[in-house]
């Protein structure tokens, strides 16, 4: 019985002890079952006699008693106590707990997945580099934790679009041109320009593909190099995301907003709900108004829009394609930018806490023999994401960005994250996976399976550890739920370690496979299905990280 099942069944006492009239309360919509601290206090508590205690009008004690009569009727449920001010530890009954390793087998992939979530559209926008130079390792960063939150989404039931917004218009863009014009002319970039190898690089394939392009005239050579050089340098990271594992349904140009005309859509829209106004020869949007602090430009003196009404644009777009919630994720830098979009989203009619998530991330270090690695020689001012990859892998580099909560800034240590030992964390959760699938394969070459499901006899798991285990895997699904609701995938990552130690410890404890001549028992068998359900839960869990779990190391 996992922790949701036992929700269930309280639940059901708490209706049957209402439905006899002994308590006068609404059943609740939720209860709370976890894991009680000291073991010896049960498999599980509950405080829900404390919350149904005010409104029923009873000492909480009291109505612990009357869920506990109720529960103690239960088959699944061997012993129930009423502890401190109105606790509820509750013991299952032995074999009912071995059942978790029976359902995490048969689910398969599909054990820890919830429909929590169902019903929700979600557009997730992550990355988002600006297409003038590799992805840095701060972008390596959202790279791993968007990738991870949108399957952590999908796992409790969301339907996830992943976007990529290309910002392929503007300021950034022209200098990005200027460069490569430069470097194609052998000149120094201009001041503002962009630096690096990269750029003389993707200057030389421009002018490759196009032999002609120094002989014409300055301002068609820029637009051939800010055409041609965008999509060259988009090109490469996209490439840079398919070797990461991260897959992008959509990738959004910035420019084709203007090219459709939904840029001008979008600010007759706002003219339209009477927020916008002159002034200065600029036009305003009146964004004081749902608490920014100052109000933003759309439109310049010299007519050209800015960055801002862009984002206004982009996120009518996604709101008109039918998504519930835009969730947007940003770096740490971007911190001013919260106020100024959530007033934007409050303009245009919708509610900023209902359709607007914005997440925001600190940065990522990385260090070679406990010092700073020097930037890039390829990007000349920054660390990329191909040099965290270079160092440690993809496995290893997805797992150290995803295993810290994004607001703390961390710090990725090569030689840290390169050992092959139980202090590197990926190598010790990747290492339970190995050690298991080395169980499962001796197992057959003695011509021991596991067989049917409904022939396993469960209630042989009564050791310690071996209800440790169980219980651990038994809160698989809602530590992805809840990682899901709190955009939080380093918690899965955390967990998988705990899991890890734990089976390292019932494996210690349990002989898994028979000696020598000795026959196969139903306990090696209940032992094989245990082992085979920590295997589902690592792979699974692996698996919402994009890291994968190997089965020989």
């Amino acid at each position: 019985m996992t922790p949701e099942q036992l929700q269930d069944v309280v639940r059901t006492a708490v209706r049957e002890v209402v439905g006899r009239g002994a308590l006068s309360v609404e059943v609740p919509d939720e209860v709370v079952v976890e894991r009680p601290k000291n073991p010896e206090h049960g498999d599980y508590a509950t405080n829900v006699a404390l919350r149904l205690a005010k409104p029923a009008g009873r000492p909480p004690r009291e109505v612990a008693e009357l869920l506990a009569e109720e529960l103690r009727a239960n088959e699944a449920v061997s012993r129930v106590d009423v502890a401190g001010p109105g606790f509820l530890n509750i013991t299952l009954a032995q074999g009912t707990l071995g059942q978790i390793a029976v359902r995490a087998v048969t689910a398969a992939e599909a054990y820890g997945r919830t429909e929590v979530l169902a019903g929700q559209r979600l557009d997730l926008e992550f990355v988002s580099a600006n297409p003038t130079g590799p992805v840095h390792i701060g972008g390596s960063r959202w790279a791993a934790v968007g990738d991870a939150i949108g399957r952590l989404l999908e796992s409790s039931g969301a339907d996830v679009t992943r976007e990529y917004y290309i910002n392929d218009a503007g300021a950034q863009i022209d200098r990005f041109a200027r460069s490569l014009q430069a470097a194609a002319q052998g000149r120094p970039v201009p001041e503002d320009g962009y630096g690096g190898t990269y750029i003389a690089d993707i200057a030389a394939s421009v002018v490759a593909e196009v032999p002609d392009l120094l002989e014409r005239d300055e301002a068609e050579q820029v637009q051939v190099f800010r055409d041609r050089g965008v999509a060259l340098m988009l090109d490469e990271i996209r490439r840079s995301m398919q070797d990461f594992g991260v897959h992008f349904d959509v990738w959004f140009s910035e420019k084709s907003l203007v090219d459709s005309g939904a840029l001008e859509k979008a600010l007759a829209r706002l003219r339209e709900q009477g927020h916008v106004y002159e002034k200065d020869g600029a036009v305003w949007l009146r964004t004081t108004d749902f608490g920014d602090d100052k109000d933003r430009v759309l439109v310049k003196a010299d007519g050209e829009t800015t960055y801002f009404a862009s984002d206004c644009a982009y996120y009518l777009d996604k709101r008109s394609r039918g998504f519930d919630k835009v969730v947007i994720m940003l770096g740490a830098d971007h911190s001013g930018y919260v106020g100024r979009y959530k007033a934007l989203v409050a303009a245009t009619g919708d509610d900023p806490d209902e359709h607007l998530e914005i997440l925001l991330g600190q940065l990522v270090n990385l260090l070679r023999d406990g010092e700073p690695v020097r930037m890039s020689k390829r990007a000349g001012t920054v660390v990329l994401l191909s040099d965290l990859v270079d160092g440690i892998g993809v496995d290893a580099a997805r797992y150290a960005l995803a295993r810290a909560s994004v607001d703390q800034q961390i710090d990725i240590d090569i030689d840290l994250w390169t050992r092959k030992s139980n202090d590197n964390p990926v190598f010790y959760v990747q290492y339970a996976h190995a050690r298991i699938s080395s169980v499962l394969r001796n197992a057959a070459d003695l011509g021991l399976a596991l067989g049917d499901a409904a022939d396993v006899d469960a209630a042989l798991l009564a050791h310690d550890r071996e209800n440790d285990l169980l219980r651990a895997i038994g809160e698989f699904p809602r530590i992805l739920s809840s990682a899901a609701e709190l955009r939080a995938p380093h918690r899965v990552a955390r967990y998988l370690e705990e899991l890890a130690g734990t089976y390292h410890r019932f494996y210690d404890s349990c002989r898994v496979l028979p000696r020598g001549d000795e026959e196969a028992t139903g306990l090696n068998v209940a032992r094989l299905w245990l082992c085979a359900a920590t295997a589902v839960v690592l792979r699974n869990g692996l698996g919402v990280l994009g890291v994968s779990a190997p089965e020989r190391m």
